[in-house]
């Protein structure tokens, strides 16, 4: 077996009165166009909870402290037989300041907030996975991976 890096994207999981933020992704997209997704981003060269806080501000204008973030689920994601594996940190947010607004209008269209048990369709695969790993309590899925 040869070694393979991973990417790693962190996520944040935002949740208010048992509603989750979410954030419909442009037709144009090259990853899920017109698909729901959590804010995420891919982890550059800083920790996976130093590109959350990042990625807070850039994609949301909301501000989070890095203790503020739980890690509460990993998928580890093989898109396709010849992709380069995933490894997806989702981090609950526990406070922040500010209010959701479009930062990034290329890269997401609207915000919204949608109640965990009924989330819209379609919604990204492994983040539908994540979401209900982490209500009932389990912190790891893998999809893709052949057994």
């Amino acid at each position: 077996m040869s070694f393979l890096p991973n990417i790693v994207g962190a996520h944040l999981v935002f949740e208010d009165e048992g509603r989750v933020l979410l954030g419909l992704r442009p037709p144009d997209a090259l990853f899920a166009a017109n698909v729901w997704h959590v804010p995420a981003g891919h982890v550059e060269r800083e920790s996976a909870r130093a590109c959350a806080v990042r990625e807070a501000g850039e994609e949301l204008g909301i501000t989070v402290a890095e203790p503020d973030l739980e890690l509460v689920h990993i998928v580890h994601l093989l898109d396709a037989d010849d992709a380069v594996p995933r490894l997806q940190l989702f981090f609950r947010v526990h406070r922040w300041h500010g209010e959701p607004q479009l930062m990034e209008p290329d890269r997401c269209v609207e915000w919204r907030w949608w109640p965990l048990h009924a989330l819209p369709d379609p919604t990204v695969e492994y983040t539908v996975a994540a979401l209900e790993g982490m209500t009932h309590g389990r912190p790891y899925t893998d999809l893709g991976w052949l057994r």
